[in-house]
């Protein structure tokens, strides 16, 4: 059943790794019985993280027990975002289903996780771990941050960070994930055109072994990512309308400002009003600073318009039909 030799593969499990070498066997053997019990033809593929433990042993001892597993190993740990970008580029089923290697994730959900993308037409399902097994330190701050990507994106999801998705097989092929943006898949999904994105209840498991490899650190950088892929989204393609726009704007306002405060003293000055020296008023200086942060924004606006439109994906679009 790996149909590691199919023209077509049923489902791709692309599972991105760092330091798990004890949870390894037990999770390609769970993953090996859920695709038999089915009928599935499938591969699996580790990407090891640039893990300093024994994983990348245990991975070649796998190969030889599951013929449908493939591998990938960084040199050095470059992160998830670089993980599932490598798995992507590697898959080949007709399903993606994206999972964390610690055994916290259930491979008992793929066939329902299929079936949603297969059978109801998503392009994008994405686990909910409504009931987590993790400390209370990681369950509230995942909750506020999952809130505040709602509330920005517009996507109705209750858990943006989950590791367990699965996407129809042109998702992945067309968006890149880099840096920390994994957890922002489906907000990157949508900017590509794919608005069928659903959510299911999975089981999540108390990890096993090991211990988490995030820290409290992420919660900076996924707040971080949240602003540099809302703005993408908007403004990726046209870097003018934002920093030209607010540019003009700072620029009307300082510039108009000075030239009331100018203008006001030279009209007191014909009337023999009393008056103070321009150069004597903080609002001046205020206007100076509004006009010339205005024109640099323009500026900026301008200078990424000129590099975008020279950039070599500018003209690339996600073409679903065609006669």
């Amino acid at each position: 059943m790996t149909g590691m030799n199919d023209a077509r593969l049923d489902i791709s499990v692309v599972v991105p790794l760092f330091d798990e070498e004890e949870s390894l066997p037990e999770l390609a053997a769970w993953i090996d019985r859920v695709m038999r019990a089915h009928g599935f033809s499938y591969e699996l593929i580790f990407v090891d993280d640039g893990s300093d433990d024994g994983s990348w042993g245990v991975i070649e001892r796998l190969k030889k027990q599951f013929p449908a597993i493939r591998a990938v190993g960084f040199a050095r740990n470059y992160g998830k975002s670089a993980a599932l970008y490598c798995g992507f580029a590697a898959a080949q089923g007709e399903v993606v289903i994206t999972m964390d290697a610690d055994l916290q994730d259930s491979p008992d959900e793929i066939p329902e996780l299929r079936r949603m993308i297969v059978e109801e037409g998503y392009d994008l399902v994405s686990g909910w771990k409504k009931h987590r097994c993790d400390p209370i330190g990681k369950r509230w701050p995942s909750k506020f941050f999952n809130w505040t990507a709602r509330r920005a994106s517009g996507i109705r999801l209750h858990d943006f960070n989950c590791g367990l998705k699965a996407y129809r097989r042109k998702v992945v092929k067309s968006i890149e994930v880099y840096g920390e943006m994994h957890r922002f898949i489906p907000i990157m999904a949508r900017k590509a055109g794919f608005r069928r994105i659903g959510e299911k209840v999975v089981d999540h498991h108390a990890r096993k072994y090991g211990h988490s490899k995030f820290g409290l650190e992420r919660m900076l950088k996924g707040y971080l990512d949240l602003i540099s892929v809302l703005f993408m989204s908007h403004f990726g393609r046209s870097p003018m309308y934002f920093f030209g726009g607010l540019g003009t704007l700072m620029f009307l306002f300082g510039g108009g400002t000075a030239v009331w405060i100018i203008g006001a003293k030279l009209w007191k000055q014909m009337h023999d009003m009393p008056l103070r020296s321009v150069t004597e008023q903080p609002l001046f200086y205020l206007a100076l600073v509004a006009a010339i942060l205005g024109v640099q924004l323009f500026l900026a606006g301008f200078l990424g318009e000129l590099i975008n439109r020279n950039a070599t994906d500018r003209n690339k679009y996600l073409i679903d039909k065609n006669l």
